[in-house]
């Protein structure tokens, strides 16, 4: 393996998924998450060899320093998955809690992706990639701060295409729809919920973690060379799919 990959909220779940997509790919990971043990448990899962447990808190500019320094020589590739929500409509949502998700999904995507960048660009290559949200796009009530961090790291995404491509870095993200698994897990462990949001998609199914990690590696790679500033939106299509809802006539 001579290609190497940091994943940020990398112990479990969509993190997880994208890990595994990225060994078969050929990476060499570290694997980033807030408790140490978590990530060396999953390392054990992982085929290949010379992975690192990577511990810090996202939001503590000096534990990913830490850990970047840690993993040694810069990363190829960066993946910011970590992320929280805090679920609950906006005007009952508590500013500790509004605060706490834009620091982690917004903040933290922003430290971490400055680490990155400031090692890829000393070197002159790098590829970061950033997750976002279907709530960046469309928001949806009762997602509390969600969307507008998620949003937030859009733009940044953006932001920071312009200032790091010239050194051949290139930035983009990826915005998941309804993907069973990770932090929606819990919504989807509803088959009601299952059925009728399933029901909504064009492609008439939820998405999958595999579905978001292949996009993820694909985007990294070099097919992918001349993207940049990009929000892939892995939704089966819901985005554009107003329309699809509304009835054209009534019988």
């Amino acid at each position: 393996m001579d290609k190497t990959a940091i994943v940020t909220g990398a112990a479990r779940g969509l993190g997880a998924a994208i890990c595994v997509r990225a060994v078969q790919a050929g990476y060499r990971l570290g694997v980033l998450d807030l408790k140490l043990a978590d990530c060396e448990e999953f390392i054990r899962s992982l085929p290949g060899s010379g992975h690192m447990a990577l511990q810090a808190d996202v939001t503590d500019e000096h534990q990913v320093r830490a850990a970047f320094d840690a993993f040694g020589t810069a990363p190829d590739l960066v993946v910011n998955n970590a992320g929280i929500v805090r679920f609950g409509p906006l005007l009952e949502q508590s500013v500790d809690d509004w605060r706490t998700v834009l620091n982690v999904n917004l903040t933290g995507t922003y430290i971490v992706a400055r680490e990155a960048g400031l090692r890829m660009v000393q070197r002159g290559s790098g590829v970061i990639i950033n997750l976002s949200s279907l709530n960046a796009v469309q928001p949806g009530p009762g997602a509390g701060a969600y969307p507008a961090a998620k949003a937030g790291v859009a733009s940044l995404t953006e932001h920071l295409s312009l200032e790091l491509g010239p050194s051949g870095v290139r930035v983009n993200c990826v915005a998941p729809g309804f993907i069973d698994g990770g932090m929606s897990a819990p919504v989807f462990a509803d088959p009601r919920v299952r059925a009728l949001r399933g029901s909504g998609v064009p492609l008439r199914r939820l998405g999958s973690v595999a579905d978001v990690a292949n996009a993820v590696v694909w985007l990294a790679s070099d097919e992918a060379g001349y993207i940049t500033g990009h929000q892939l939106v892995i939704d089966g299509g819901v985005a554009h799919s107003v329309l699809m809802q509304l009835p054209r006539k009534v019988d």
